[in-house]
């Protein structure tokens, strides 16, 4: 079996785009993968084109020696572009190779320590600010079948405005969500690394009393030595890594204690190949894996089967907002079920997108976002 071709494919949906990777062979079987980086996507897809050539005529079977030969095809290496655009061809080929041998990725990782996933509510809460939505919010995830959900309650601009008024806000939303929730619910708190440690700190104080499951992203990533200096100076415990893009970042910040739970990403931290080792790795700190997902239905379903084939598996992210959609263009549909994702079991990632279906989502330029370059101090 021979690649015969590496095709990209772009979409708009919902806030961000998608992008997907196709890699053919003169056998007819196809790979999919998916790289969908919410920010220069088309720098990406060039990449991948880059990397194309590199392929053309091999044989695809052997993922892994084909991720360590585009890796370090070029002198200088790494960065989200580069990274992004070698997993998104990782996924493909760990498709492929499971439908060339007929059986399913997590076969090929190792085998499922579990079949069913448990899944937690993304974006959930967008746009609330009142203790009075925040319930209601709550409760209607739990009606929905989560067991737990992710929510930003506090606003870089309301900090701006009042730090006194946004903190005293945020903890009211936070004891209406935990009463609308009920006790046996997790509440995922994200900052997506506006915060400064003093600001991190007041905010943990204020949100800590109602048992929030995690503290995501609290301050930027770059420094691992300050994220652990924070960790031990706040009780919820910190979860991070979807910016980081090999096992050599996670090492320093396992290294350093900068957190109690990892969330890389499959579609930028190095496919399935490279997230297998930052997991065995997070698995000598003790730390538990909770895949960042904020893709598609490729990147979903690649972090199932990751998900199932790691003994330190936690949580999975589900993309709420987006989930009409992503299950309109899968075939077959992603089950879900009891606040769980079943692992499929069909060849490959078990999973083949609809094209046709996405034709009316044409690509867009992903918008620059609006915070200010500097933090909340």
């Amino acid at each position: 079996m021979k690649v015969t071709g590496v095709e990209t494919f772009k979409f708009w949906v919902d806030w961000c785009n998608w992008l997907f990777v196709r890699i053919t062979t003169d056998e007819g079987l196809t790979g999919w993968g998916e790289a969908s980086l919410h920010g220069p996507i088309e720098s990406v897809e060039t990449a991948i084109r880059e990397m194309a050539p590199h392929l053309i005529g091999q044989d695809p079977a052997g993922p892994e020696q084909h991720w360590h030969r585009l890796y370090n095809a070029w002198r200088w290496r790494g960065g989200a572009t580069l990274t992004s655009a070698l997993s998104g061809i990782d996924i493909a080929l760990w498709d492929l190779e499971g439908k060339r041998l007929g059986v399913p990725v997590h076969r090929l990782l190792g085998g499922a320590h579990r079949k069913r996933l448990r899944v937690y509510a993304s974006h959930w809460l967008s746009g609330v600010r009142t203790p009075e939505a925040a319930f209601e919010g709550a409760r209607e995830a739990v009606r929905r079948g989560f067991t737990g959900f992710k929510c930003c309650l506090i606003s870089y601009d309301g900090l701006r405005a009042n730090e006194a008024r946004e903190l005293r806000l945020a903890r009211e939303m936070m004891a209406a969500a935990r009463e609308g929730a009920g006790p046996d619910v997790d509440i995922f708190h994200e900052c997506s690394e506006f915060l400064s440690p003093r600001t991190a700190v007041m905010l943990d104080e204020a949100l800590s009393p109602y048992r929030p499951g995690w503290f995501e992203e609290p301050i930027p990533f770059e420094n691992a030595k300050v994220m652990a200096r924070l960790q031990r100076d706040i009780r919820t415990p910190i979860a991070t890594g979807e910016r980081l893009l090999s096992r050599y970042e996670f090492r320093e910040l396992l290294e350093e204690g900068g957190c109690k739970i990892v969330q890389p990403d499959i579609m930028h931290g190095g496919g399935f190949t490279e997230l297998r080792r930052i997991a065995a790795m997070a698995d000598t700190y003790y730390v538990p894996v909770a895949p960042h997902n904020p893709g598609g239905p490729i990147c979903t379903v690649a972090s199932m089967h990751l998900a199932a084939s790691i003994p330190n598996f936690y949580i999975l992210e589900q993309m709420e907002p987006q989930r009409a959609i992503r299950d309109a263009v899968s075939r077959p549909a992603i089950q879900f079920e009891d606040g769980h994702f079943i692992l499929p079991e069909g060849p490959g990632l078990g999973l083949e997108p609809d094209i046709e279906a996405l034709k009316d989502h044409a690509f867009r330029p992903q918008p620059l976002g609006e915070r200010p370059g500097s933090l909340f101090r």
